[in-house]
């Protein structure tokens, strides 16, 4: 019988994509999703016998301890994401971000792995021309990045796990998101033709949605080795400023406009490039790239009315 992967927060924007590819690479997976956004994004794989869905919330111990049972690996994806959304409701961003992950902990057995997903924003400010590598101090700016640093800690101490840092993700979803920068970004592109940048030389690193779901598994046949270390998981060529990003998106949308504010702050004061190659000497290379996941973008965005993907 093939192995049995907990997937917590699994109908969210990247459980909605990583879900279905565990199952086309053979994996039985239980989906546990309090399904907050009413969101029917596993509906087409309801019909494959390998995959279980169970309705409850990660903070709650008798939900937590069902889906727990029999489980190989443990993918927790359910948090609260997003500086946005945590600031919104600070006591949910805590008790699902760090509470639920202790909880998880305790109760897991000796033999369950866990591959947990934590964003590379912790790293906050980096130096200047300097890349941030799994050794760089965490220093986040927002309530989002430092329950995940912490949740991290948490994950790491208690042995049989891995963290992958992953670099601000874009793509298509069947649960789709538009408050990340790239999806954002083209979105306006599209339909306002225009976007005002405010401190437009920040930069930060990106991933596609899809290479997210890749690096599970690749972390999965690679455990032995890859396990009790922290790991970016980001496009080498993609760490671009605000600017740098709205040249690239430019170059498919070519009617779209991008204007330099001279006064004003972004709220989001994240700034640092990323070196991946840990992960990338363990072989795992992304496969789809800026530009690509930018036409795909183009494509969904004709089809899907904005009023139904927020986060908030």
């Amino acid at each position: 019988m093939s192995e049995l992967v907990l997937v917590t927060g699994g109908s969210g924007y990247l459980g909605s994509v990583l879900v279905p590819y565990l199952l086309n690479e053979g994996y039985r997976v239980r989906v546990l999703d309090n399904f907050r956004h009413r969101q029917p994004s596993l509906l087409a794989h309801c019909i494959d016998d390998r995959l279980e869905i169970v309705r409850g919330d990660v903070r709650d111990e008798s939900s937590l301890r069902t889906a727990l049972k029999e489980v190989n690996w443990i993918i927790p994806l359910a948090a609260i994401v997003g500086a946005p959304a945590c600031d919104r409701d600070t006591t949910a961003a805590t008790s699902t971000n760090v509470d639920a992950v202790r909880l998880l902990v305790r109760l897991r057995g000796a033999n369950q792995r866990i591959l947990f997903p934590v964003t590379n924003s912790g790293y906050g400010i980096g130096a200047k021309d300097s890349f941030c590598t799994e050794e760089s101090p965490l220093r986040p700016v927002s309530l989002y990045g430092r329950t995940k640093v912490e949740a991290e800690k948490i994950i790491l101490d208690a042995g049989e796990s891995l963290t992958f840092r992953l670099a601000t993700a874009f793509g298509a979803s069947p649960r789709m998101r538009l408050d990340l920068l790239v999806n954002d970004f083209t979105y306006r592109a599209i339909t306002d033709r225009v976007v005002v940048l405010f401190e437009a030389h920040f930069k930060r690193n990106y991933i596609h949605v899809r290479d997210i779901a890749r690096v599970f598994t690749h972390g999965m046949r690679q455990f032995a080795s890859m396990k009790g270390r922290p790991y970016n998981v980001g496009l080498s060529d993609a760490n671009l400023s605000k600017l740098e990003l709205c040249e690239v998106i430019k170059s498919e949308v070519p009617n779209f406009q991008f204007l330099l504010a001279e006064v004003g702050e972004d709220p989001d004061k994240r700034d640092y490039i990323v070196s991946n190659e840990r992960l990338e000497a363990t072989g795992f290379r992304p496969q789809v790239g800026l530009r690509q996941g930018i036409r795909e973008l183009v494509k969904a965005y004709r089809m899907l009315p904005a009023s139904v993907f927020t986060n908030l």
